[in-house]
């Protein structure tokens, strides 16, 4: 362990009001009981991710407040427990949506650590011995090293923070569903998830990656009232990226797939998705799925291929203490794609 964990200041920037989710204030917080594979984390950047939002407004449901959110973080190991074996103190790493796991279940066991139901999320979770986890808003996180992740030296901090939600929770359906050449993908919504989901599709050479755009106003912008037509019998896979549910016209895009095509959820809405024909599903045989972030090992691939082949980051860059901004940016759709904040506590 290192001795510069006593330099370490817990706190952050919490949301105290889901009424008020842009009124931010800078709370001290007690992290959870240190464990000998956690590690400890200067935070420098975080990402801000549509889940936050969703969350301190208390669209997902109950919110533990006082609350820090944030779980598209970057920084450096400032301590390590005795039994962690791959970061040592100074290293450049990441953690992304959760921070620990029941580690013993077969999902857990098989690689599948993302979909463990007993998941600590990275914020709003209650931890075993009862503490809230608090996220990257704020100066510093603990993690057990399994949701800990490397950074390499080819991707900038900044860079790196937003692919550890967003780019992740592109890159594992692309991976999941067989992405890759002679194949066709399409993609929903160009944001903070579809600018990956495009990126990572060319960078694992798919012969097609076209956007079908969704206006701002929550409707299919085409130009062309018949937009599914011109699609038809054209996708493998389709990544619905769009924070929005029942303005997504899923009879007309499952038209647009290929047989035993696929269409995946990626964003999450507040309320219900749409009716869906049976028909539409059953007339080329299409599957209608969703995705979950990723496994370590998907988080380790994805920052290598996007170091490799360049994926970028289309972000803006604020002072944490700038966040209420951020928070009142993305809500108004103003952001392109991510903002990133800069730790200033």
């Amino acid at each position: 362990m290192s001795s510069d964990n006593t330099k370490l200041q817990w706190k952050g920037y919490a949301v105290h009001d889901t009424k008020h989710p842009d009124q931010l204030k800078v709370t001290e917080f007690k992290p959870k009981v240190f464990e000998d594979k956690d590690i400890d984390i200067k935070i420098e950047y975080c990402g801000v991710c549509g889940s936050d939002i969703h969350t301190i407004t208390g669209g997902w449901g109950e919110v533990k407040l006082p609350l820090i959110a944030g779980h598209e973080i970057t920084g450096h190991v400032v301590r390590v427990g005795s039994k962690v074996t791959e970061f040592k103190v100074g290293d450049r790493v990441g953690v992304g949506a959760h921070v620990g796991s029941c580690y013993s279940c077969q999902r857990c066991q098989g690689g599948a650590e993302n979909y463990c139901l007993k998941a600590i999320h990275t914020y709003n979770s209650v931890y075993p011995d009862g503490t809230v986890s608090q996220g990257g808003y704020a100066s510093a996180i603990r993690a057990n090293e399994l949701f800990v992740f490397p950074i390499p030296d080819a991707l900038s901090l900044e860079q790196a923070s937003p692919m550890l939600c967003a780019g992740i929770t592109a890159y594992s359906p692309l991976r999941t569903h067989g992405a890759g050449p002679g194949k066709s993908v399409g993609v929903i919504g160009i944001g903070g998830l579809g600018h990956y989901a495009l990126q990572f599709a060319k960078a694992m050479k798919c012969d097609k990656a076209d956007a079908l755009a969704l206006g701002a106003n929550d409707f299919v912008d085409t130009g062309d009232k018949d937009w599914a037509k011109k699609w038809t019998d054209t996708f493998d896979l389709i990544l619905c990226t769009v924070n929005v549910s029942q303005h997504i016209p899923l009879n007309d895009i499952f038209l647009t797939l290929k047989v035993h095509g696929r269409c995946i959820m990626l964003a999450l809405p507040d309320d219900a998705l749409p009716p869906i024909s049976s028909f539409s599903l059953t007339a080329s045989g299409v599957l209608l799925g969703g995705s979950l972030i990723g496994s370590k090992a998907e988080i380790l691939e994805m920052l290598a291929l996007a170091a490799k082949e360049g994926v970028k980051s289309y972000i803006e860059v604020l002072p944490m203490k700038e966040v209420g901004k951020a928070i009142q940016g993305m809500k108004a759709g103003k952001v392109r794609y991510r903002y990133v904040l800069k730790a200033d506590i």
